[in-house]
């Protein structure tokens, strides 16, 4: 079974890291949630909270700091949409780093709504074909995205959904490249 890394901070779309989250262990697959200590002050978080739909969802346990993994551990990096997780972890020079360096592996790296954000920081949207929720997608096309409006867009190793009705393909798109990394 595979190793799947969900990278999310505060803020993060509920059904968009639950459901993945849920589909791949039942699946049988090991899923970790990491998120970062913010500021040299702060503790790191045991867990991180999620948004559901128009106020606070539950917690979500983290199961490792992003400073304690590497792209080597995981088969697969999905990264949970929602307007203020993305838009919190762009803005954390170790969060870029790491999702360029997994994506540089080759294995895939799976956004969600509003996660594409990460993908644009990362600077790996610019000729891809991607999708997003779709207050973003200016953004994606100003990064160089051939923007489709589908309910999963694969583009080499990035898989791009739009919003939470369409988890159940975006979850499948990871699986099926799961399938062929461990082919």
């Amino acid at each position: 079974m595979s190793n799947i890394l969900i990278l999310a901070t505060d803020g993060f779309e509920q059904s968009e890291l639950v459901e993945p989250r849920d589909y791949f262990q039942k699946a049988g697959h090991h899923v970790h949630i990491a998120s970062l200590q913010l500021g040299d002050q702060e503790q790191a978080p045991t867990s991180i909270k999620g948004w559901d739909k128009s106020d606070w969802g539950e917690s979500v346990p983290v199961d490792k700091q992003l400073s304690d993994v590497t792209p080597e551990d995981y088969d697969a990096l999905v990264l949970p949409g929602g307007q203020m997780n993305p838009d919190k972890l762009r803005l954390e020079p170790s969060v870029i780093s790491f999702i360029k360096a997994f994506a540089k592996t080759g294995k895939p790296v799976a956004a969600v709504c509003h996660a594409p954000w990460l993908l644009i920081e990362a600077g790996l949207a610019d000729g891809k074909a991607m999708t997003s929720y779709e207050s973003i997608r200016t953004d994606l096309v100003n990064a160089g995205a051939d923007v489709k409006d589908q309910e999963v867009v694969v583009d080499g190793n990035l898989i791009t959904s739009r919003n939470p009705q369409d988890l159940p393909a975006f979850n499948k798109a990871i699986e099926n490249a799961l399938s062929e990394v461990n082919a």
